[in-house]
């Protein structure tokens, strides 16, 4: 047949093959097969050991504290502190996705399981939202599991004393002994309604790169006609990151009001998320403009990739990330930082809660703004040298 004899359905076909790959590499390659590993959660042992009748000492968060930092297979970090207003601060500071808090009468609710008023300690899980709700969720559950087997391990040893000491137990003894240990989960810095599950900062950054591309790939164009039809370059050029930032002002309000008025999305901190979505759409938009005075057209397809590569890890947190995501990608896309930035103003404390992220983009826009500017002044040298060459 004719048609297997055509150059173009074999150059088609290896195009799509490319395609494929690059892409699939993009949106598959720095996710699938990651899995969490040293995710940080600060672990408070307040428990006082106590004396048994035997004689021997109960020191059951000792035990507990034992069992959970010899555990290889937990993909934890433990780090200890000394008490529980000290493990929140970290909470606050996003240095911990969660705490484990043993209390003082941990011991001593599990002796009192072999008296006659057994009263079972609570130990409190506190997952940290806000940070990564994926990696709260990992970290609630882990703990919640590890917690049920010790509680089911000192179940077992105290019925067995039990069991030595009389054949008879009585009910609120065997009552207490089913859950020896009870938990109690708290989450803090809530990420609110209809934030797509603690995802919306991932999803607010993705909008904004797009809404950028197209305004810098529009007045890149609008540049280029004008300065055509004027026969000056400068003022043309100049006119660009002006028009741009405004644009761009307005564009991210006009996000922001979507986001809330129309999906409802919870929002305690609105013209902060607007303003730091102006600035980060403002780094964007300078890093595109950029790219495409000094690239041209070419340009779209490494911020198109960009793009695509770095959607897949906005929501992800560092520590589910392989070491070459990490190195390759994470550390130096400017995405993640506008990820990581929205999601401390959302959801601890508006632009005070901002950390590096904001200094980085600031150095982003300006540098670029620099950079844009000087492909302004090239491109008006060469217009004028090539006018003199004319004459």
């Amino acid at each position: 047949m004719n048609i297997f004899k055509q150059k173009m359905l074999w150059l088609g076909v290896l195009i799509i093959t490319l395609v494929l790959t690059v892409f699939g590499l993009a949106m598959m390659g720095s996710v699938l097969g990651s899995k969490p590993h040293d995710v940080p959660v600060a672990l408070v042992v307040q428990d006082e050991p106590v004396d048994l009748p035997t004689g021997d000492k109960l020191a059951v968060g000792e035990m507990i504290k034992q069992q959970l930092t010899s555990n290889t297979q937990l993909p934890i970090s433990w780090k200890i502190v000394g008490s529980e207003e000290e493990a929140r601060k970290g909470l606050d500071s996003r240095d911990y996705y969660g705490a484990l808090v043993l209390p003082k009468d941990l011991s001593a609710g599990v002796a009192s399981m072999m008296g006659p008023a057994p009263a079972p300690a609570t130990v409190q899980i506190i997952s940290n939202e806000g940070m990564n709700a994926q990696a709260a969720t990992v970290v609630k559950q882990g703990l919640g599991q590890v917690m049920k087997m010790v509680s089911l391990e000192l179940s077992k040893s105290a019925l067995e004393q039990l069991s030595q000491r009389s054949e008879q137990i009585p009910a609120a003894t065997a009552a207490a002994l089913l859950a020896p240990i009870q938990v109690r989960e708290e989450a803090v810095h809530p990420v609110g309604a209809n934030n797509a599950s603690g995802n919306a900062p991932g999803l607010l950054t993705q909008i904004m790169w797009i809404g950028s591309l197209v305004t810098a790939m529009i007045l890149f164009l609008a540049s280029n006609n004008a300065k055509k039809a004027a026969g000056r370059q400068w003022p043309a050029h100049l006119m660009q990151p002006v028009i741009g930032l405004v644009l761009i002002g307005a564009a991210s309000g006009l996000i922001v009001w979507m986001a809330n008025a129309w999906y409802g999305m919870e929002l305690s901190h609105a013209t902060d998320t607007w303003l730091f979505l102006w600035l980060s759409g403002s780094a964007f938009y300078l890093l595109q403009s950029m790219l495409l005075n000094w690239i041209g057209f070419p340009a779209m397809a490494i911020l198109v990739l960009l793009m695509f590569f770095s959607m897949p890890i906005l929501n992800m947190p560092v520590e589910f990330l392989s070491d070459a995501t990490q190195n390759l990608l994470y550390s130096w896309t400017p995405l993640r930082f506008v990820a990581g930035g929205l999601r401390e103003i959302m959801y601890f404390g508006g632009l005070d809660a901002v950390s590096s992220n904001a200094a980085v983009l600031w150095s982003i826009a300006g540098g670029c703004l620099v950079l844009l500017l000087a492909a302004g002044v090239k491109k008006g040298k060469a217009a004028a040298s090539q006018n003199a060459a004319s004459i």
